[in-house]
């Protein structure tokens, strides 16, 4: 699938589940895009201690960036956070990628940084991990892991 048409199929997601924000992309279309488009960046809003203990993404630096939604221990929401993005992301029209565990708290990054007139962010629907299993394990249903893109464990 071409970027465009990935870029169309996220904006139409957006407009059938009245979305705050661009679009939502899936784990390989977020894959897909930071393939082949030079200007896109995935955000990372996991804690340090789940990027640290559970995996991160294995793509290159220049690709992404980590900014805290919430912080560990507690999940105290950052009070940083827009100013974290924007240090780490000054132009508004780059296009972010934002990925949580299961894509809840992506989702409210994609929405602030949109209010924050940031022009182009997405959502990585189900997250880095997924959703849990029948027997409460995460990385077997959805997510990044589970599609096979690259990352490295704790």
């Amino acid at each position: 699938m071409s970027t465009e048409n990935i870029f169309q199929l996220a904006r139409q997601r957006a407009q059938e589940q009245g979305l705050d924000y661009a679009g939502a992309v899936t784990p390989a279309e977020a894959y897909e895009l930071l393939q082949h488009t030079g200007t896109t960046l995935l955000i990372d809003v996991r804690t340090n201690a789940e990027r640290d203990w559970v995996g991160r993404v294995n793509i290159d630096s220049a690709q992404h960036q980590a900014v805290q939604w919430s912080l560990y221990p507690g999940g105290a929401p950052n009070p940083n956070f827009m100013q974290e993005l924007q240090a780490c992301v000054p132009d508004r029209q780059t296009v972010l990628l934002f990925l949580c565990r299961s894509g809840v708290r992506s989702r409210h990054a994609a929405k602030l940084a949109t209010e924050n007139a940031y022009e182009n962010c997405f959502d990585i629907l189900q997250g880095f991990e997924g959703d849990k299993d029948n027997d409460g394990h995460r990385k077997t249903v959805g997510g990044w892991c589970k599609s096979g893109l690259p990352w490295a464990g704790a």
